[in-house]
C-alpha cells in the first residue's frame, strides 16, 4: 500500500515512525496565525492559539468541533500541561508566563526578570521535578500585530526556568531569539529553536542548538551544539517523542530528525507549519499548526511526557524497573 503522498521519506528509519494507511486530516480552518497546541488528556481536547486574533481555540477530539476557548487571550502563544494537568501558557500582551488553575482563575508565573519586564513568553516546558522552561524573544512586542509594541526593557532574549518555589534564572543566555524548546527523553539535553534570522539574516542560521542539562535539572551546564538547520524556512515550536525523534514545524510542513541530527522524513503541509504536539488517548496524534488552520496524523510513535521523561531519567540512573504508564497517564 502506498504512503500518504504528503509523506516524504529521505531515511528509512523514518518507515517504522508512519502508518501506510493514515492520512493527513485538515481539521480546522479559520486562523491568521495558529501557534502553541497542548492536548489536554483529561477532557480529549485540543487547546492552541490564534495569536493575532487574540483568542485560544478548543478542538474536541470525540465531536471534531473547534470553538473559541478564551477570547481576549493575552495573545497567547505557547502553552504546555503542569505535572497537576494545569494549562501554562505564555502570553505576548501580558509578557506574562501564566497558569490556568482547575478553578479556571488566571495565576501569574513570572512577569519579570531583575526587576524588567520580560518581552514576551513564546513557548514552555514543563520539566519532571515541575519547573517550567521558557523562552522569550520580543515577537509580541515588536508590533501590535501579536501583542503590544514596546521597547525591551531587559535587552536581550533568553531561556528561563521557573522554579517550583516560583523562583527565575536564566538559563540560556546567548542566542538571539530563543523560540521553540524542549528536553530529550531522558531529560539530559534541552533543545532550543533560534529563529534571529527574523532580526539579524544569515548572521543567525535557522538552527536548533542542544545544551546539556545539569543533572539536578537546574540549568545548562555546558555550551551548545548546532542539531540541525532548517532546509525551508526556520524552526518554531516542535515536540520529542519516546524514542528521541524530533518532530519539528518548518516551512514546508513537519521535518522529522532522528536523535543524531539526520533528517529523517517530512509530513507536507500546505502552509507554513508553526508548532505541533502529540495527542489523543494513545498520544500517538501529531496535531499541527499551519498558518490558517489545524491539521493531524496518526503516527507510529508517541509523544514524550514529563511522566515518560521521569521513567526515562530513572532508568539511566539505574533503577531496576522503569515506570511505566497507564495509557491515561500517556
Amino acid at each position: 500500500m502506498a504512503l500518504d503522498p504528503a509523506i516524504e521519506v529521505i531515511d528509512k528509519r523514518f518507515y517504522r515512525y508512519v502508518i501506510h494507511n493514515a492520512h493527513v486530516d485538515h481539521l480546522w480552518t479559520g486562523a491568521r496565525w495558529t501557534e502553541g497546541p497542548v492536548f489536554v488528556p483529561a477532557g480529549r481536547y485540543l487547546v492552541f492559539s490564534d495569536i493575532p486574533n487574540d483568542r485560544t481555540m478548543r478542538y474536541d477530539e470525540r465531536t471534531g468541533t473547534v470553538a473559541v476557548f478564551e477570547q481576549p487571550a493575552f495573545n497567547q502563544n505557547g502553552h504546555c500541561l503542569d505535572l497537576e494537568g494545569r494549562i501554562v501558557s505564555c502570553e505576548h500582551r501580558g509578557r506574562a508566563v501564566s497558569r490556568i488553575g482547575h478553578d479556571g482563575r488566571r495565576e501569574v508565573l513570572a512577569d519579570s526578570f531583575d526587576g524588567k519586564r520580560l518581552n514576551s513568553p513564546n513557548d514552555a516546558v514543563v520539566h519532571s521535578d515541575g519547573a517550567v522552561w521558557f523562552t522569550d524573544p520580543t515577537y509580541g512586542i515588536d508590533s501590535d500585530y501579536e501583542g503590544d509594541a514596546a521597547e525591551s526593557e531587559i535587552g536581550a532574549s533568553n531561556v528561563y526556568r521557573i522554579d517550583p518555589d516560583g523562583s527565575i534564572s536564566a538559563v540560556v543566555t546567548d542566542m538571539v531569539r530563543p523560540n521553540g524548546l524542549a528536553f530529550s527523553p531522558d531529560e539530559s539535553l534541552l533543545y532550543v529553536a533560534d529563529t534571529g534570522i527574523s532580526h539579524v539574516g544569515s548572521a543567525c542560521p535557522p538552527d536548533i542548538r542542544v545544551y546539556p542539562v545539569a543533572p539536578d535539572g537546574g540549568s545548562c551546564s555546558g555550551p551548545s551544539t548546532t542539531f540541525a538547520t532548517c532546509t525551508d524556512g526556520v524552526f518554531d515550536g516542535f515536540r520529542v517523542d519516546v524514542s528521541g525523534n524530533l518532530w519539528t514545524s518548518a516551512g514546508d510542513g513537519v521535518h522529522c530528525y532522528d536523535p543524531d541530527g539526520t533528517l529523517i522524513g517530512k509530513l507536507r503541509i500546505p502552509e507554513v507549519v508553526a508548532n505541533v504536539e502529540f495527542g489523543g488517548v494513545k498520544r500517538n496524534r501529531l496535531y499541527i499548526c499551519g498558518t490558517t488552520g489545524l491539521y493531524a496524523m496518526y503516527l507510529n510513535t508517541r509523544g514524550c511526557t514529563p511522566l515518560d521523561r521521569s521513567g526515562a531519567s530513572r532508568a539511566v540512573e539505574g533503577d531496576d524497573e522503569p515506570a511505566t504508564l497507564s495509557a491515561a497517564d500517556r
